[in-house]
């Protein structure tokens, strides 16, 4: 671990005035100390924001939430809102990491997490994230985990953020502040696909925080499920994940979100077959189609075309199981 400054400012604007391309902000520390560590990122700065006011849940004048950055992962899904609002929530963060982590996980940092490649995390081996135009080995090497979606030639990594799949099913809108002042980003907009610059994650400049994490008023409480399906049954990064909302007029469904974690570099959503869901009845028949019309554009590799068939089979149990209305 290489030496660094340490700050801890009192306050937002203290906080980004300090911000740069060599410092990085650390709240619960839960991925960027192990990227430390292992010598795979080097910050000349940490600036500490654990002491800034950002831990509040407050409503929001349109029926929404607003969840302040630094609310504890753990506080977040047991929140009484987020459990009868929006339990998709709550059952995403849930089914990820482990109580200890979730304690420690802050909200604003669970959307910086950097992805679990095992060549991301080698320092001895070249990787495209940790070094540009050094090489991808993910591609002709072990890519079990790796991505069926969106990947390019630089990089097939995927994002590892179980609470960010169910953030992007509720279309969540991201809070930022910068030296330049503050601005929101959609939760689509937030998350960056790796192209030809796979060392970049998101859209975020160097100096921005993320302050908060807003939810609309429609949170799907009746009709959600967030399916995770891993290796073992816990502390495991999702092979494939769905997180499947729905609406209904009667039988018929009105409104519908369905989002894939695991299979993409950022979550995975085609609001094309959201569309075609519209006015369809809540049918097996129904979801196997959606779910054939989703994947139907998926590249596998050589070693992850598995994915396929379980994201098929994912898809259809938790659009089906959020139909019925079954929490996990």
């Amino acid at each position: 671990m290489n030496p660094f400054h340490y700050s801890r400012p009192n306050s937002v604007e203290d906080a980004v005035h300090l911000a740069g391309p060599a410092s990085r902000f650390i709240a619960g520390g839960t991925n960027l100390l192990d990227l430390m560590k292992e010598n795979l990122t080097r910050p000349e700065h940490l600036i500490d924001i654990t002491g800034l006011p950002l831990r509040e849940v407050t409503e929001t004048a349109k029926g929404g939430l607003l969840i302040g950055a630094l609310v504890s992962n753990a506080d977040l899904a047991w929140h009484p809102l987020i459990e009868q609002r929006y339990p998709l929530l709550s059952q995403a963060i849930l089914a990820g990491a482990s109580p200890q982590l979730r304690n420690m996980a802050s909200t604003g940092g669970n959307l910086l997490q950097r992805t679990r490649c095992y060549y991301f995390y080698d320092a001895n081996v070249p990787c495209n994230k940790r070094e540009p135009g050094s090489g991808c080995p993910a591609r002709d090497g072990l890519n079990r985990i790796h991505a069926i979606f969106g990947a390019s030639a630089q990089c097939v990594a995927t994002h590892p953020s179980d609470m960010c799949v169910a953030l992007a099913a509720l279309e969540a809108v991201v809070h930022v502040q910068g030296r330049n002042g503050s601005r929101t980003l959609e939760f689509a907009d937030f998350h960056r696909l790796p192209g030809d610059s796979p060392e970049r994650d998101n859209h975020l400049a160097d100096d921005e925080l993320i302050t908060a994490i807003e939810l609309p008023a429609a949170g799907f409480a009746e009709h959600s499920h967030y399916l995770k399906i891993r290796d073992r049954a816990s502390y495991a990064f999702a092979l494939v994940s769905v997180a499947a909302a729905l609406e209904f007029t009667g039988p018929v469904i009105r409104e519908a979100r369905l989002v894939l974690g695991g299979v993409a570099h950022k979550p995975w959503r085609d609001e094309a077959v959201e569309n075609w869901l519209v006015g369809k009845s809540a049918t097996r028949e129904t979801f196997v189609a959606a779910a054939d019309a989703l994947l139907q554009h998926a590249q596998p590799l050589e070693h992850n075309a598995f994915k396929v068939t379980l994201a098929r089979r994912a898809i259809i149990r938790a659009l089906s199981d959020a139909a019925q209305g079954v929490q996990a």
